[in-house]
């Protein structure tokens, strides 16, 4: 590493403590969206007998980083959506709805939990992530 291109990273500005509050509140917002999960990907390189278990490991991992909660509830019809063709042939791509909820638990750990489902239509092409207007 060229020192003169190290002191440019370290003398760079902190991000403003505005926009850190802002995140912050956005993280704590109840809302509802729609992604595609490629497990695809996710699973390669792993065993026959893991593939299906690390699959839902992964889709936990990914609501983890979307919503931005520690607490992942997955809903049954998901897992049952996962395992429906075995434990080695995942789906390539599953469309799930992922809901941050407050919890209602007094003695939770955590304000906010995720709630993941599976979405009515797994038709992947042409969509993207999308925000689901709560009923």
């Amino acid at each position: 590493v060229h020192p003169s291109w190290l002191s440019l990273r370290l003398n760079r500005p902190d991000p403003q403590p505005v926009e850190m509050a802002k995140k912050d509140a956005r993280a704590k917002e109840v809302v509802s969206r729609e992604y595609t999960i490629n497990l695809h990907k996710r699973i390669h390189k792993v065993s026959f007998k893991k593939r299906a278990p690390q699959a839902v490991k992964e889709i936990r991992n990914f609501a983890k980083a979307m919503m931005g909660t520690n607490d992942v509830r997955l809903d049954v019809k998901l897992n049952k959506a996962v395992w429906m063709q075995g434990i080695r042939n995942v789906p390539i791509r599953v469309r799930v709805v992922i809901s941050r909820r407050r919890n209602d638990d007094e003695d939770a750990k955590e304000e906010m939990y995720s709630f993941v489902t599976v979405a009515e239509d797994q038709a992947t092409k042409g969509k993207g992530t999308t925000t689901v207007a709560e009923a």
